[in-house]
């Protein structure tokens, strides 16, 4: 380019518009002229818009300070390279949960085990710290785990051992400081899972069966420990009962805190909601849990004391049997559809004379209001037995402790059930939940109904589509946002349908899939970013709350790969740099020596070797300075200026 005139910078220009991102880059380095040309923002405008496929209409990332930083961001802060892979489960790994610093994480798995990690190590590299089996409480396998919100315990649901058909479940608190077991917690239907209520309560669920296709959820607040010094207080408190209807249960319960939303999305602040208080004294070990032939009993008698209060004889109804699942599937072959739709009519009767009044001051919200709110979310129906509704009920601030009444709020002798606050139908088979980590926005994997489909028969579900769909729900305004994300693929009938978890970091949503990939969206402009490879399903993933660059995933093939950005494994693989001085003048002034040129007094310093790199390639300069006093004899043919001269030399050393 010095040989002859430059190409004027709109030609350049011009050219790299039609240049692949990485050729821009690599020319860039060829000359100053070409290197101001390849940061051009219109330059980097254009190419982002090209290469990612994002419709012009979709604005720049607000929190974005260039086009070049942004297409960085894409490209190389992307956890999409293998860096580890996990083994030490030896069956299908279920589930992954990071802790709120991102210290730990555990795994459940259907070799009946919990594990937790270490993900703070020098080296960069994740090992296991603990590991606990549940056999000996008769679990089949743990499905599921959630760290406190102050990092001190950890939730672990699971299956019990039973015949195919069973639907009971069990939650058990684990203390992080000791490993020892807490307590545990009854929870049926299994796929309710559990969840944190706050740093000291949990919340589970019980199903009590009063037809063939109506049932009745009960919610319930669990204290996850009991100190010595409330051993006289309630442990266990009702929260909600909620009647079903159609075969459907209540499933999948997660808690959102929503807080005052005055940016598009933030992250919580999980330190502050690390400082509680630790335990004063240590907690008694007790089972919340109940033998099968207590809860028949209980389930009876509450069903009798139900039907008394409507003026109902049991004799009316169908007798409930040990299990509701098969209880369902017997009913599935043995009952006409016109005795199910004469049950179903009975059901909506009953839920409209029986069932407690919403309030709709409870999700409203005033101009100026910033009060803090509580939802409890949860996969339901009305349809059908699979899961296609998202229930929303609020709890309030009263309804946060144990303390209290043991069946909660007193209702009148006619109001036994609770109405819920607000449901948002999704027209498919939910699979999948996730929050973002703020709490406003909450994700949803869905394999959609066939458009116009009519469910005649609640025992049979339309087909689903094997494209899974990612739906946005913002909760602060209650409704779906955006349109759907869509990647990745399932298989399995209604009847096979399982869990795949997902989880949203504070730019990227990643999801597990049936087809041995998880998927990586970018949330500002609903794009697949990344495919994450394994050998069989992949049933969950999870980022890492302390660095969104770091991402777990955990599949049917028994392991956990460890997926980290292209920036942070070059970090991870770059050789660490000497300490820079601090000033070259101040260090010339302490590392001078004194010498004799043709008897004249000079003197003379040497710099510390500074290293660089270009590409794979190491230099080495050493900095050399000496001062000569004018006309000695050395200097005179470098026409230096009367009064001394100050000669640099630089060393190269490949």
């Amino acid at each position: 380019m010095d040989d002859g005139p430059a190409l004027p910078d709109s030609l350049v220009l011009e050219i790299f518009l039609r240049l692949p991102h990485d050729t821009v880059l690599s020319a860039g380095l060829a000359c100053r002229q070409w290197l101001a040309v390849s940061k051009d923002e219109f330059l980097w405008r254009e190419l982002f818009y090209s290469y990612y496929r994002i419709p012009r209409s979709v604005p720049r990332h607000p929190a974005s300070l260039s086009w070049y930083r942004e297409f960085k961001r894409l490209f190389d802060c992307i956890p999409c390279v293998e860096v580890q892979t996990l083994k030490e489960h030896h069956d299908q790994v279920l589930h992954l949960a990071f802790s709120h610093r991102g210290h730990r994480f555990s795994s459940c798995s259907k070799d009946c085990t919990v594990k937790l990690w270490d993900t703070e190590r020098p080296d960069g590299t994740i090992t296991m710290v603990h590991s606990s089996s549940m056999r000996q409480f008769n679990w089949g396998y743990t499905q599921f785990s959630q760290f406190n919100a102050d990092d001190t315990l950890l939730l672990v649901s699971g299956v019990y051992l039973g015949s195919h058909h069973s639907s009971s479940g069990e939650i058990a608190v684990i203390s992080l400081e000791n490993y020892t077991l807490l307590s545990r917690v009854r929870n049926k239907p299994y796929d309710v899972f559990g969840c944190w209520l706050n740093e000291t309560h949990l919340i589970s669920g019980n199903l009590h069966w009063i037809g063939n296709m109506t049932s009745c959820s009960v919610l319930w607040l669990n204290k996850a420990f009991q100190d010595v010094e409330s051993e006289n207080v309630n442990v266990v408190k009702r929260l909600f009962k909620i009647q079903n209807i159609n075969a459907s249960t209540i499933r999948t319960v997660m808690v959102a805190h929503c807080r005052r939303h005055d940016s598009p999305d933030l992250l919580l602040d999980y330190e502050a909601q690390g400082q509680s208080q630790p335990l004063s004294h240590q907690p008694l070990l007790f089972d919340l849990g109940t033998t099968d032939s207590e809860e028949d009993e209980e389930d009876d008698e509450e069903r009798r004391r139900e039907m008394r209060l409507q003026g109902l004889s049991t004799a009316h109804l169908p007798q409930l049997t040990p299990s509701g699942l098969e209880h369902v599937i017997q009913g599935r072959h043995s009952e006409a559809s016109e005795a199910r739709e004469l049950e179903t009519k009975w059901a909506r009767l009953m839920a409209r004379t029986h069932t407690k009044a919403p309030d709709p001051k409870v999700l409203s919200s005033a101009p100026g209001d910033e009060e803090d709110k509580t939802y409890l979310l949860f996969t339901t129906g009305s349809l059908t037995y699979s899961p296609h509704q998202i229930g929303i009920k609020r709890i309030m601030p009263d309804q946060m402790t144990t303390s209290g009444p043991v069946l909660g709020e007193e209702r009148s002798t006619d109001e036994f059930f609770d109405s819920l606050d607000h449901v948002i139908d999704i027209h498919g088979h939910i699979i999948g939940m996730g929050l973002s980590p703020d709490h406003r926005y909450l994700y949803v994997n869905s394999r959609a109904w066939p458009a116009g489909c009519v469910i005649s028969d609640p025992m049979s579900p339309p087909p689903i589509a094997e494209e899974i769909d990612l739906h946005v729900i913002d909760l602060k305004s209650l409704r779906e946002e955006r349109r759907s994300l869509r990647a990745h693929r399932a298989f399995t009938p209604n009847d096979e349908c399982f869990f795949i978890f997902l989880d949203v970091s504070r730019d990227f949503v990643a999801s597990g899939a049936e087809d041995k990939h998880g998927y990586i969206w970018d949330r500002h402009y609903n794009i697949c970013l990344a495919r994450l490879q394994h050998d069989d399903v992949v049933n969950s993933v999870a980022f890492s709350p302390a660095d969104q660059e770091l991402l777990l995933s955990a599949s049917d093939d028994s392991t956990i790969k460890v997926w980290r950005s292209p920036r942070m494994v070059r970090l991870a693989q770059t050789p660490a740099r000497p300490p820079r001085p601090r000033s070259l003048l101040s260090w010339l002034g302490r590392n001078k020596k004194t010498t004799s040129v043709n008897g004249k007094d000079s003197w003379v310093t040497h710099s510390p070797v500074v290293i660089f790199s270009v590409g794979k390639s190491h230099f080495y300069l050493e900095l050399t300075v000496l001062w000569l006093p004018t006309h000695c004899g050395t200097c005179e043919s470098w026409g230096k200026p009367e009064g001394g001269a100050t000669v640099l030399c630089i060393n190269v050393i490949i």
